[in-house]
C-alpha cells in the first residue's frame, strides 16, 4: 500500500510536539511492515537548518486557489536512518521564520493563508511527483483542508489518479482547530457554497480541523479514551456533535515510541546504558549524572522526581507548581525542563530559587536533556488536565521511570494504576489519580513513595513498565486496517 502522510511538522526537521514524533515514526514502521510511506511537510527555517540533508528538486509547484496563491519549490530529503522520502514545500514569504505558527506567544496573522498554501501545494507535489497514494493520511487542523479539496477539485479532474483515493484525518490534539475569520475564505479558492454548518463553518468562522472531519473517509485520534471523551460536551471543544454523528467513522489508536530514538540499551545520551535486566545499576549512574547537571545535592536514596513539557496549563503545571510547597516539603528532589507560558515559567523560577537544593528548573527545550531526565528520574510526573495520547509516559515506562498520571485520555490507555489487585497479578506499571487538585497530586506522589520504600514490589513495578510493548510496530498495524477501510469506503465517483 502506498501512504502518504501530511503534517506540519516531523521530528527532526521540525517539532513543537508530539505530531512531530509520530509524522516520523509512523511511516518508519509502515515500511517496516512492507508498505510505502511519504511525508510532505513544510520548509521551515529550523528544517533547512536541522541537519539531514536537503536537496533541491528544481521543481517549481504553484498553489492554485486565493488572490495571494503563489508558487513554491519542492525539496527533498529522507528519515534518518531509512529511505522514507520527505518532501518540503520551500516558499520563504511563508516559511522562513522564526517559528512554526507563531513567535513569543502570539499567532502568525497569515496562518489561514500559509497552510491553505501548504496544503494546494502538497497536493500539487504529490500530482508533479506521480506519488499515486492509496491513502492521504493527513494530521490535525493544518492539513484540514486536503480532503475538502480533493472531493471539490482533486479527484474531478480528468483523469485523476486522486479518484480513489482514501483520506484519514487524525486529530492529535482537539484544542487546536485552525479557526479563522470567516472573511478568508476567498484564500482557500473555495465557493462559499461550503460555507455551511454541515461544511466548513463553525460558530461563525472557517474551522479547517471541522472541514477534515466533515470530508475525511474516516477519523482517528491518537487513544480510544480521548476518542471516546472527544464526543462529550466536556471534551469535545464545540465540535462533540459532529463527531458522535460521526462516531461510526471515529477510532482510536494510542501512539507507540519509536525504539530507534527512545531505548535506554542504545541512547547514546545516556551516562550508562541499560536493559530491564540491569536496570538498577543503569538507573543509579544516570541518577548521579543527573543531579550533577541540576545542581542538586547526590543522594542516591532520594526519590527524584521529573517533569517534562510545555508550560501550558493542559499539562496540569498549574496542579505541579500548586503541590510544589507540600511536594518539596518531603524528601524528595524534582527537575523540571520546558519552555511555554511565561507566567508558569516566572512560578518555576522562584519555586527554584527558594529551593536550590530540591528544584532544579531547565526553563529550555533540549533533546539530549530530556533523555537524560527519563533515565535518571524514579518518579515522572504528568497531571494532565486533558491528554489526547501523550508519549511522555512511554518513555518513562520503557526508561523504568514510574510515571505518576491524571487519569485522563491516552493516559488511562497506558498506565495501569497499582492498585493492590494490580500489583498482586504483575500488570502495574504506575500511580495514577484523578481529581485535578494539588492534594490528589500529592495523594498519589505519597503512594508513589510508599511502593519505592519497598525494594522488591518497587522493581516488579518497574519491571512491569520497561517490559511493556508500545512500539509503533502494533500502532502501524492498526493504522494499516484503517487505511483499508477508507479505501474500501471510497467508491464511486465524487460527491456533487
Amino acid at each position: 500500500m502506498k501512504v502518504l502522510i501530511l503534517s506540519a511538522e516531523v521530528e527532526p526537521f521540525a517539532k513543537t510536539g508530539g505530531l512531530a514524533d509520530v509524522a516520523a515514526a509512523l511511516p518508519r514502521a509502515l515500511r517496516d511492515l512492507g508498505h510505502q510511506a511519504a511525508v510532505i511537510m513544510p520548509a521551515y527555517r529550523r528544517a533547512l537548518e536541522a541537519g539531514p540533508p536537503i536537496r533541491d528538486l528544481g521543481v517549481v509547484v504553484r498553489a492554485p486557489g486565493g488572490p495571494r496563491g503563489g508558487e513554491g519549490r519542492i525539496l527533498a530529503s529522507t528519515l534518518p536512518h531509512c529511505d522514507v522520502p520527505v518532501y518540503l514545500i520551500d516558499r520563504p514569504p511563508y516559511f522562513d521564520r522564526r517559528g512554526l505558527y507563531g513567535e513569543d506567544g502570539l499567532d502568525y496573522p497569515d496562518n489561514c493563508e500559509r497552510f491553505v498554501f501548504f496544503q494546494r501545494a502538497a497536493l500539487e507535489a504529490a500530482r508533479i511527483l506521480d506519488l499515486r497514494p492509496d491513502v492521504v493520511h493527513c494530521n490535525d487542523w493544518q492539513t484540514g483542508l486536503v480532503p475538502v479539496y480533493l472531493d471539490e477539485s482533486y479527484r474531478r479532474l480528468p483523469g485523476s489518479t486522486f479518484r480513489a483515493v482514501g483520506t484519514l484525518m487524525t486529530i492529535h490534539n482537539l484544542a487546536y482547530q485552525g479557526s479563522f475569520w470567516h472573511l478568508d475564505l476567498p484564500l482557500t479558492g473555495l465557493d462559499w457554497s461550503l460555507f455551511t454548518l454541515d461544511k466548513l463553518e463553525a460558530y461563525g468562522r472557517l474551522n479547517f480541523l471541522k472541514a477534515g472531519l466533515v470530508y475525511a473517509d474516516l477519523i482517528s485520534t491518537v487513544s480510544p479514551t480521548y476518542a471516546r471523551e472527544i464526543q462529550t460536551p466536556e471534551g469535545g471543544r464545540g465540535l462533540d456533535g459532529l463527531l458522535r454523528g460521526r462516531r461510526d467513522a471515529l477510532r482510536g489508536i494510542v501512539n507507540g515510541i519509536d525504539l530507534t530514538a527512545w531505548n535506554p540499551a542504545i541512547d547514546p545520551h545516556l551516562a550508562a546504558r541499560y536493559t530491564p535486566r540491569t536496570w538498577p545499576a543503569g538507573k543509579a549512574a544516570n541518577k548521579a549524572e543527573l543531579q550533577r547537571l541540576a545542581g542538586l545535592p547526590e543522594r542516591p536514596e532520594v526519590a527524584l522526581l521529573a517533569a517534562i513539557g510545555r508550560l501550558d496549563p493542559q499539562k496540569g503545571w498549574d496542579l505541579i507548581i500548586e503541590a510544589a510547597p507540600g511536594l518539596l516539603g518531603r524528601d524528595v528532589q524534582l527537575v523540571v525542563l520546558g519552555t511555554g507560558e511565561p507566567r508558569i515559567e516566572r512560578a518555576l523560577q522562584a519555586l527554584s530559587a527558594r529551593h536550590p537544593d530540591r528544584l532544579r528548573a531547565f526553563l529550555e527545550f533540549s533533546g539530549p536533556m530530556a533523555h537524560r531526565i527519563e533515565a535518571g528520574a524514579d518518579l515522572f510526573l504528568m497531571p494532565s488536565l486533558y491528554e489526547p495520547c501523550g508519549l511522555n509516559q512511554l518513555y518513562s515506562l520503557a526508561y523504568g521511570t514510574v510515571p505518576i498520571v491524571r487519569a485522563t485520555g491516552g493516559l488511562v490507555d497506558t498506565v495501569v494504576d497499582a492498585t493492590p489487585e494490580a500489583l498482586l497479578d504483575g500488570s502495574a506499571t504506575g500511580i495514577s489519580f484523578l481529581p485535578a487538585t494539588a492534594d490528589a497530586l500529592l495523594g498519589a506522589v505519597d503512594r508513589a513513595l510508599a511502593l519505592k520504600a519497598d525494594p522488591a514490589t518497587w522493581s516488579r513495578l518497574v519491571g512491569a513498565g520497561m517490559r511493556a510493548d508500545w512500539t509503533w510496530h502494533r500502532s502501524a498495524e492498526a493504522y494499516v486496517a484503517l487505511y483499508d477501510e477508507a479505501r474500501r469506503r471510497r467508491s464511486g465517483p465524487p460527491p456533487g
